[in-house]
This record gives C-alpha cells, structure tokens and sequence, in this order.
C-alpha cells in the first residue's frame, strides 16, 4: 500500500450481461459497497457495516462527521449504512460484487479524472475504503425537475478505484470543448464536473407528445468524459411492469391445464393457452 488516503485493490471484471468484480485485498486492506452487493468473499476477509460513506473524513472523525456522511447518503435515497470488508488474514483475499440488473460494471480510477466523478444516485457498487460517496446537487431548476435523476446526484470523490453499474451496453464519450450531445435522460450515467449538463425541449409539441421519447432530453457539453448506458432501469422496469398480468395474474397462472384442475373443464385452460393470455 502507498501513502493514499484510498487502499489500492485489484480487480477483475467477470461475465458479459450479467458481471460481476472480483477484488483482491492485501492484508489490512478494504474496500466499500452498497448493503447487499456482495456475491462472495474469502472466510479471511472480515465484514462490518459502517456509519457513514467509508471515506477517510467520516472514519477518522467524530459523531458529527459520521452524520455528514450518512446524511448524504439518505438524502440520495440509500441506506444510512454502508458495508466494509477487510481482510484480516495474512495472505491476500478475494471477495465479489454482483450487478443488481443485466448490464455491465464500469471501473473508475478517480485519480486519472480529477479525483471526481457526477454519477446517477443508484449506479455505485463499491470502492475502496478512503472514496468519499458524496451528494451533487443541480443548480438549474429545470435540470433538477427534468433531468431524469431529480436535482441530487451522486458524487464519487478521492485517490483510489470506483465501480459503477449500468444497464445494457455501456458508451464512454470524450467530449471536446463546446461539442454538445443530446441524451435521452435516463440513459446519462455519470460524467466529470467539467462537463455541463442542462434540460432542452425535445422538439414542438406535436413531437414531444406524439414521438415516444419523452418530454425533454438532457445536453451534455464538453470538455470532459461522459458515461452513456443503452438501459436504464427505469425504462426495463416499465416493460416489465407493461408485460406484467393485470390483477393478481394470468389467469391460467401455474399451468396449461389451470382450469382442468381448479375449475374442471379444460376448454378454459387450453383456450387461453391457444387464443393468448385471457386478462381482459
């Protein structure tokens, strides 16, 4: 380990749609992450949840700076604590985080970008011990209202190595001075603080109603590196819920033959496996 606030770890990134990342920790090393992130961990590595977001300030300092710190992590929607795992062993130690949804894990060197990182609220899977999970708050009203995370964000800062998660495919874009790109606003993922992000209108009014991408797209303006996933949750969850049966289920729900068994004919069963799914 060096002299960073932030342990140094190593990683390796697992699977294509569905990944995982494996971390090796040096003895006395650790590394944070979100309340039920974990897939695996060597019996060596020790697991304790913290108060706070993990960073150096929040661990070495009193009470009130421990609230800061969970304080900011409520306000952004996550829990008050956060878990560390340390390994305690003698020999180097392994533990693994999983994605919460298809898509893929990004790994951020913070050190190589500033130190800071402007991220949506629910796209940090775990860090090393000594990053700082902070809140960033827009300052344009119009932003805030329709930007697709609200007015607060995430805000990674620190000298060590970061993991994001994001859904689909994951575009990574260096944007030159005054070069603008227009986003679809759940599709932002995270983007360095040089980068400028406002609301515009997508359109007149016949297309923002009629044309299905919504009201409003996000304009990001360079210079700086932006993150862009293919699926947001938000927009699988709305097919899921879309394609979800109405009511308490199918009803033909556990098997073709539903209705043979519960009801005692089979023309009920068969016919909505036949005709499709009978909900009306």
């Amino acid at each position: 380990m060096s002299g960073n606030s932030a342990d140094e770890i190593e990683y390796k990134i697992f699977g294509s749609e569905m990944q995982f990342v494996e971390v090796e920790l040096d003895p006395g090393e650790s590394v944070i992450a979100e309340a039920g992130a974990m897939m695996y961990k060597d019996s060596t590595i020790d697991m304790d949840t913290i108060f706070g977001d993990g960073s150096v300030k929040s661990s070495q300092g009193g009470f009130f700076d421990k609230l800061v710190g969970a304080g900011k992590r409520l306000i952004t929607g996550e829990s008050l604590f956060m878990t560390v795992f340390t390994n305690k062993g003698h020999n180097k130690g392994k533990a693994a985080f999983g994605a919460p949804y298809p898509g893929n894990i990004i790994p951020v060197h913070l050190p190589e970008i500033g130190g800071t990182i402007i991220c949506q609220k629910d796209s940090f899977l775990c860090a090393a011990k000594g990053v700082s999970v902070g809140i960033y708050l827009q300052r344009k009203i119009m932003t805030g209202l329709f930007g697709g995370e609200g007015f607060i964000m995430q805000k990674l800062e620190g000298d060590g190595l970061a993991f994001m998660h994001a859904g689909g495919t994951i575009v990574e874009r260096q944007l030159q001075p005054g070069e603008a790109l227009h986003v679809d606003t759940g599709c932002v993922v995270a983007f360095e603080p040089s980068v400028q992000f406002e609301i515009q209108q997508a359109g007149n009014v016949k297309t923002a109603l009629f044309g299905g991408e919504g009201l409003f797209f996000a304009v990001l303006s360079g210079p700086g590196k932006i993150w862009l996933q293919s699926l947001p949750f938000s927009r699988l969850a709305g097919r899921m819920l879309a394609a979800a049966p109405k009511q308490g289920g199918s009803k033909e729900e556990g098997s073709i033959l539903g209705k043979t068994v519960l009801g005692g004919t089979v023309l009920g069963g068969l016919g909505g496996f036949l005709g499709g799914d009978d909900n009306d």
